[in-house]
């Protein structure tokens, strides 16, 4: 899938820069990316600068509007519920994510949907898991492997 494979790229961008490889590529509904970021928590000394929050800010500023109903976000591991909320906020339509944050895949998808189907959602995106998750995975173990 051509978008999680760019979410990859800019990853493997966090992960040279000694930041957990995350990376987000935000797509309106015709295929055009309008952002793309990855993980700058240990650059910008913030601990909100997740991919995804990146990723939806540039596209809330460069489109100016905080509503991105028709917007897609590929990201290559399943969102915190800190950028959970920030994808319900923004009225994202889909999310496509690879990487599960937890081996009981089935567990992950349950509190996820939990959430969005919660009354602090405000709205809930179609989700998509495990896309190109092999990948997703390996990155995200590996990086941990060479801090343990």
């Amino acid at each position: 899938m051509k978008f999680m494979e760019i979410a990859i790229e800019e990853a493997l961008k966090a992960k040279n820069n000694n930041e957990v490889p995350v990376g987000a590529v935000l797509v309106h509904r015709s295929g055009k990316i309008i952002s793309k970021a990855h993980n700058l928590t240990e650059s910008s000394h913030d601990p909100t600068s997740h991919a995804e929050i990146v990723v939806i800010r540039s596209a809330s500023e460069k489109l100016k509007t905080n509503r991105l109903v028709d917007y897609d976000l590929f990201v290559t591991m399943e969102p915190c519920l800190m950028c959970a909320g920030a994808i319900s906020n923004a009225r994202i339509r889909r999310l496509y994510f690879g990487a599960y944050s937890s081996k009981r895949n089935d567990m992950v998808a349950f509190q996820l949907n939990q959430y969005f189907l919660s009354d602090e959602s405000n709205h809930s995106p179609e989700i998509y898991g495990g896309i190109l998750e092999i990948e997703c995975s390996k990155l995200i173990k590996s990086y941990f492997k060479t801090k343990r």
